[in-house]
């Protein structure tokens, strides 16, 4: 197959579950194009891997506005009627007020120029991730081409405000929607037409052989955590500091490390400062998968106190890896996060409960940890499978290919 992913940022230090897709069809011998509406920031150029994908990358916003003006004139007088028929569907998923109205006329303009450069291309099928405005785009540049488009679900921010992003407009087009978990197909049903539901599949991210081959290592002694993740807050992270400042207040011993950035990060570091914790507490900002790898092998466990996921990537890679998981019960997180077996679930926003988890790791016997790290990488290698959800993911691709 010949096909397309875009989204709004690739590639990113923390899109691993893109990456992995691209990389796993490549190597199945399909050909896949990447497109991304705008580039990653410096600081998100983290590995060999990921500056590798960004410089076969066509970033859409990158060629200026004549080209892209171009582009939309083009497909006027190629195209009048398609042209048409996609500035009303714009018109009617906009959202209220000016901004709302001229976002829609900006993303007509970004997918004239992507449904030229795909059907220059020969696409054959187009396929977004994350459902937001990079997925209008697609359901645009698909409207004015008719290369069909489908789209990955993951949550949690296209469910603060699916109509605003059109969510039930973007099934019904879309020749078929991914969701990342059970619970993220249940919140795409509460806002599809029912007619619409057969038309989404679960279809679980996954790790790569990297990780679900890997023989863990021992659970070391020191007593580190390592929480990975963009820094703002839904990820709770604020939270997970005061718990950590009462634990060692409460004379207990733990090292905390964090791997990521973003606009929580002052607001850390204050409360690290408040707390007097620069010897227990440490950024380390974005890191590439080596970096993150190795610091969840030397931590006893990862946490991540989230307020509002999909669910993330990082836990699947530390119990992939023989860590067990410290994390809220939330989304999708349970339907791999057994709590008590391969590690604690606790209620979000509660400084109670993970003052009293990160106990428990701190002090457990690093034999306990390693049963729980075991029962965590079975449950990955059973629901995360990458040549299993992507041997899914392909077939849904091929039954609905141009």
């Amino acid at each position: 197959m010949n096909i397309a992913y875009i989204t709004s940022i690739y590639a990113r230090a923390s899109d691993t579950f893109i990456r992995n897709e691209v990389v796993a069809l490549r190597q199945r011998g399909h050909t896949v194009h990447t497109y991304s509406i705008r580039k990653a920031e410096e600081d998100q150029h983290v590995s060999d891997e990921v500056r590798s994908e960004q410089a076969g990358t066509d970033y859409i916003l990158s060629h200026g506005a004549l080209p892209l003006i171009k582009a939309l004139l083009a497909t006027a007088m190629t195209a009048p009627g398609a042209l048409l028929r996609t500035a009303r569907l714009a018109w009617s998923i906009r959202a209220h007020g000016v901004r709302g109205s001229a976002l829609a006329l900006v993303y007509l303009v970004e997918a004239a120029y992507l449904a030229r450069s795909l059907r220059a291309r020969g696409v054959q099928l187009l396929h977004n991730h994350i459902a937001e405005n990079s997925a209008t785009v697609a359901m645009l540049a698909s409207s004015l081409s008719g290369i069909p488009f489908s789209m990955t679900v993951h949550g949690p921010g296209i469910f603060y405000d699916p109509r605003k992003w059109a969510l039930a407009t973007k099934i019904e087009l879309a020749a078929f929607t991914v969701c990342i978990t059970s619970f993220c197909k249940s919140q795409c049903m509460v806002f599809a037409d029912q007619a619409y539901f057969d038309k989404l599949h679960v279809v679980r991210c996954s790790v790569t052989k990297e990780f679900t081959g890997a023989v863990a290592l021992p659970i070391p002694a020191a007593p580190r955590l390592v929480c990975v993740g963009r820094l703002c807050p839904e990820k709770g992270m604020l939270l997970l500091v005061q718990a950590v400042a009462r634990y060692v207040a409460g004379g207990g011993r733990v090292e905390l490390r964090f791997i990521g950035d973003g606009p929580s990060r002052r607001p850390i570091e204050q409360l690290i400062a408040r707390h007097g914790l620069q010897d227990a507490v440490t950024l380390l900002g974005w890191q590439g998968s080596d970096v993150v790898r190795r610091e969840i092998e030397a931590s006893r466990a990862l946490v991540l106190p989230s307020f509002a996921e999909g669910l993330p990537i990082v836990i699947m890679e530390a119990l992939a890896l023989g860590r067990p998981v410290v994390t809220t019960r939330i989304a999708g997180i349970p339907e791999l996060v057994v709590d008590g077996d391969n590690g604690w679930l606790v209620a979000a926003g509660s400084v109670d409960e993970l003052v009293t988890a990160i106990g428990a790791v701190a002090n457990a016997p690093a034999a306990d940890l390693a049963a729980m790290g075991q029962r965590g990488v079975q449950a990955v290698r059973s629901l995360h499978h990458l040549d299993t959800e992507i041997d899914k993911l392909e077939g849904l691709m091929r039954a609905h290919a141009r």
